[in-house]
């Protein structure tokens, strides 16, 4: 950064705020907080450093807060997970979101228009919508997907099926769960049809192929004995004559 930028950003008066004045639902931030997890977990597993946030503002323009928006969850590709920030300013960090994520709340009219065209301006790669309460409206969709191209940030798909592929993430993003137990999964395979287990799944899974194991070993140890048992019975069946006893005696040394 150059003496001047530095200056200007230095002698910056705009106040941009941190926190959203129009607070989340708990189902918005139910489904926020598992679908953040699960995609940090995703891509750590591929070997991707990435910063998976939520309810941070992104602003781009310097001056003009008005210019800013929190995603429910967002991808930072090759930023430190570690990383500590209370708001995103694009001027100065030049991070801009490889997906963003937005969860339909009460504003309807903000999530599914005025969203997308501020998500656009920031220089989002794919914004995904989620609607759970689609049905309410025959107007309204479950997902939609928008994607950048040479076109511009446009929606290249909107549909009320139970899944939609992410291009950002590389799986696919699926709900499951019915009115408040409304869920967004992460899911892979060619179809999307595998959910991506969380870390309490994950580990629910571990300890029962553990205690299958060590089952299989307890069972392998008594069948063990009992054939060493069996082995002795008949042994002992065809010649039932104890050993002889040994003949072989010390003899007492002389002591004088």
């Amino acid at each position: 950064m150059s003496g001047a930028a530095a200056k200007q950003i230095e002698d910056d008066p705009t106040v941009y705020p941190i926190e959203d004045d129009v607070g989340e639902g708990s189902l918005q931030r139910f489904i926020s907080e598992l679908l953040r997890g699960l995609i940090a977990q995703w891509l750590a597993s591929r070997g991707q450093v990435a910063f998976v946030g939520a309810d941070q503002f992104f602003y781009w323009e310097q001056y003009n807060p008005s210019e800013g928006i929190a995603p429910d969850v967002y991808v930072l590709l090759g930023v430190s997970p570690s990383t500590r920030v209370s708001a995103w300013k694009v001027w100065e960090t030049q991070q801009r979101p490889s997906f963003a994520f937005e969860v339909v709340s009460h504003d309807v009219q903000k999530d599914h228009l005025g969203a997308p065209a501020k998500y656009g301006r920031l220089g989002v790669e794919e914004l995904i919508v989620f609607d759970p309460d689609h049905r309410d409206s025959s107007s309204r969709v479950r997902w939609q997907v928008f994607r950048r191209s040479p076109r511009g940030f446009l929606r290249v798909e909107a549909t009320s099926a139970d899944r939609v592929h992410s291009e950002a993430l590389g799986c696919w993003l699926r709900v499951v769960g019915e009115e408040g137990n409304t869920r967004v999964r992460l899911a892979i395979g060619p179809d999307g049809d595998e959910l991506l287990p969380t870390d309490a799944e994950a580990r629910t899974v571990a300890e029962a192929k553990q205690h299958r194991l060590e089952d299989a070993l307890e069972a392998e140890r008594r069948a063990r004995v009992a054939l060493e048992i069996e082995l002795a019975r008949l042994r002992f069946e065809r010649d039932p004559t104890p050993p002889p006893a040994s003949t072989d005696r010390e003899v007492p040394r002389k002591t004088w």
